[in-house]
């Protein structure tokens, strides 16, 4: 990925840092995704944090009705935004299903820039490495995304990718470029 130079005082938080949230489907990609983009961020010398949803539920463990998830999400939103107000990217890759706590989430930071993840369920249930959709579709599981609870896709999302018809690093390289290029109009 090419690299953009952006001159920065080292006294002053990096007012190019955004909150990137990765949403979609499990197995859309958002883990590894966030992986990469913090790796490239990285590179350039730029301080990034991950937030990521089983990460995160592994230390802050939550249920999975509406209410719940939503107040999941408005908290990491909220921590994103403290982060990102302080000059540092914020990764956030959490399925995060429903629009009202994503618009939360924006609110909170800075920039934020919405990544939808719109890879197919057939995929994202192909790639499934736990077997979870097939344990929701037997019923073992409940209010899983996209089988028995609902998902609603961004209306606006800065960006769309489906990750059936691109690799990784591409995936990962269109995210960047949106964020440095966005970001240089914020300058």
């Amino acid at each position: 990925m090419a690299k953009a130079t952006i001159p920065r005082r080292p006294d002053r938080p990096n007012p190019q840092a955004a909150v990137i949230w990765l949403t979609g489907l499990s197995g859309s990609g958002k883990s590894t995704l966030a992986a990469r983009v913090a790796e490239e961020l990285r590179r350039r010398g730029d301080d990034v944090e991950i937030l990521d949803g089983d990460a995160v539920r592994d230390v802050f463990p939550t249920g999975f009705s509406r209410q719940e998830r939503n107040e999941h999400i408005r908290r990491m939103g909220f921590v994103a935004g403290l982060l990102n107000r302080h000059g540092i990217w914020v990764i956030c890759s959490f399925i995060s299903p429903y629009r009202e706590s994503r618009e939360f989430a924006r609110r909170q930071a800075t920039r934020f820039l919405e990544i939808y993840l719109a890879t197919p369920m057939a995929e994202c249930e192909r790639r499934d490495p736990k077997g979870l959709y097939a344990r929701a579709r037997r019923g073992e599981i409940r209010q899983f995304t996209g089988v028995d609870d609902p998902y609603e896709p961004p209306e606006n999302p800065e960006l769309v990718l489906d990750t059936s018809r691109m690799t990784p690093d591409e995936a990962a390289a269109r995210i960047v470029a949106l964020a440095l290029e966005e970001g240089d109009k914020t300058l």
